[in-house]
C-alpha cells in the first residue's frame, strides 16, 4: 500500500458523460482496494450521481450540474447558462472543500472547467494528464505522462493508480446496483412476460450522434432473427430515443419489450446484468454493459474502438470494412457508409456467439 493513500482523501473530477464517468470507476476501486482507509470523493454530474453514489468505494458525492455546449440539441445561449451554472458550482464546491479539504484532486476530465473545480479545494496536491487540453495542465502540480498512440480510455485513467504505485486487477471492473434497482429490473422482466430462465439480449440502438445510428430495417431484422432462435430481445434507452425505437418495433413481426424510458438509470443497468448480452452502437449504456460484466456487441463507425470500445476480454466490435473513412469523429455524414457496411448476418452471429449458442438462420 502506498503511503501517500493511507488515511488521506482523495477527490476525483470527472463530471460526464455517462461512458467517461463509467471508465473512471476503476480508478476509484483500486485506490480503495489498496488504501481501504482512504476517503474517496467525487464531482460528477448530477445525472450520474446515482452511478457514483451506490458504490461503496465512493465515500462522498459532489452532484453538479453545468449545462452541455457540446450536445447536438443545446439551444442559443448554451454558453452563457453553462457559465452561469459554473460560477455558481464553483461557489458551492469551494464551500464545501473548506470544510473538509482534500489531500490529493486526481483531474480525470482534463479539461478548463474541471481544472477550476480543482482549485476550489484549499491545498492539496492536483494531478492531471499530460496530454490535456484547453489549459488544464496549467492547473496541476503533477502531469501524468501519456504514451503516444491508442489508448483505451480506461487504461488511461490507470495511470492515476499507476502514479500511486497501485497496479489495477480485474476484479477492480463492476458496476454497483442495490436491491431496489434489481427489483425494478426484475419487475419490468415479469410484466414483459420475460421469466428466470428466459434468455434475452438488451437492445440500444440510439446515440448522440447522427453519425452512430445504424439501418432501423436492421434492427428490426436483427431482433426478429433473435426471436425466431428463441433468444427475447429488450430495448432500452431514454426517453427521447422511444420514437427511434417505436419505428424500429412496428416493422419487426415479433413483439419485443421496450424498457426504454420505463426504469432510472440504475434499474437499467440491473436489467442489463441479467442480460445474456448487449448490443448497440457506441454510447454510454454500452459502457455500462461491459462494466456491468455482460458480453457486448458493439457497432461501431465514426468512434475509435481503441479508445472507447467496450472494455473486456467478452465483447465484439464489430466495424465495416475496406473504408478509408473509419473513425473519422464526424458527428453528422450524409453517406454513413461505414454503419451501412455492417450486415444483419454479422452482427446475429457474434450475438449468438457470444451468448454460446450459434443457432441456424
Amino acid at each position: 500500500m502506498d503511503d501517500r493513500l493511507d488515511g488521506k482523501r482523495i477527490l476525483l473530477i470527472k463530471q460526464s458523460s455517462l461512458g467517461d464517468v463509467i471508465h473512471a470507476l476503476p480508478v476509484a476501486h483500486a485506490l480503495k482496494r489498496c488504501a481501504p482507509s482512504c476517503r474517496i470523493g467525487w464531482v460528477v454530474e448530477a445525472a450520474f450521481a446515482s452511478l457514483v453514489a451506490r458504490d461503496p468505494a465512493v465515500d462522498e458525492v459532489y452532484p453538479i450540474h453545468v449545462p452541455s455546449t457540446s450536445d447536438p440539441d443545446a439551444t442559443r445561449g448554451a454558453y452563457f447558462r453553462a457559465c452561469t451554472a459554473t460560477i455558481g458550482v464553483l461557489a458551492r464546491l469551494r464551500a464545501a472543500f473548506r470544510q473538509a479539504p482534500y489531500d490529493w484532486v486526481l483531474d480525470l476530465h482534463a479539461s478548463f472547467r474541471s481544472g477550476l473545480f480543482a482549485l476550489m479545494n484549499p491545498g492539496g496536491v492536483r494531478v492531471g494528464f499530460g496530454d490535456a487540453r484547453e489549459l488544464n495542465t496549467l492547473f496541476q502540480h503533477r502531469l501524468l505522462t501519456v504514451a503516444s498512440g491508442p489508448m483505451h480510455a480506461v487504461d488511461k485513467n490507470l495511470l492515476f493508480c499507476s502514479f500511486f504505485g497501485c497496479s489495477a486487477r480485474e476484479e477492480d471492473l463492476y458496476l454497483v446496483t442495490d436491491r431496489n434497482d434489481e427489483d425494478q429490473a426484475e419487475a419490468f422482466l415479469r410484466a414483459s412476460g420475460i421469466g428466470p430462465e428466459q434468455r434475452f439480449v438488451y437492445v440500444n440502438p440510439a446515440a448522440r450522434w447522427q453519425s452512430k445510428f445504424w439501418i432501423a430495417s436492421r434492427w428490426s431484422a436483427l431482433c426478429d432473427l433473435l426471436e425466431s432462435a428463441g433468444v427475447r430481445t429488450v430495448f432500452g434507452g431514454s426517453p427521447g430515443d422511444r420514437a427511434h425505437i417505436e419505428t424500429i418495433v412496428t416493422d419487426m413481426r415479433h413483439e419485443p419489450a421496450v424498457a426504454a424510458g420505463r426504469l432510472s438509470l440504475m434499474a437499467s443497468a440491473a436489467l442489463m446484468k441479467k442480460a445474456a448480452a448487449y448490443v448497440g452502437v457506441d454510447t454510454g449504456p454500452m459502457h455500462m454493459a461491459a462494466m456491468a460484466g455482460t458480453p457486448v456487441v458493439a457497432l461501431f463507425g465514426p468512434t475509435h474502438p481503441e479508445r472507447v470500445g467496450p472494455y473486456g476480454m467478452h465483447n465484439a466490435v464489430i466495424q465495416a470494412e475496406g473504408l478509408d473513412c473509419l473513425c473519422c469523429r464526424k458527428r453528422v455524414c450524409a453517406q454513413q457508409r461505414c454503419m451501412e457496411g455492417i450486415t444483419v448476418e454479422r452482427v446475429y452471429d457474434r450475438v449468438m456467439t457470444l451468448i454460446g449458442e450459434v443457432t441456424p438462420r
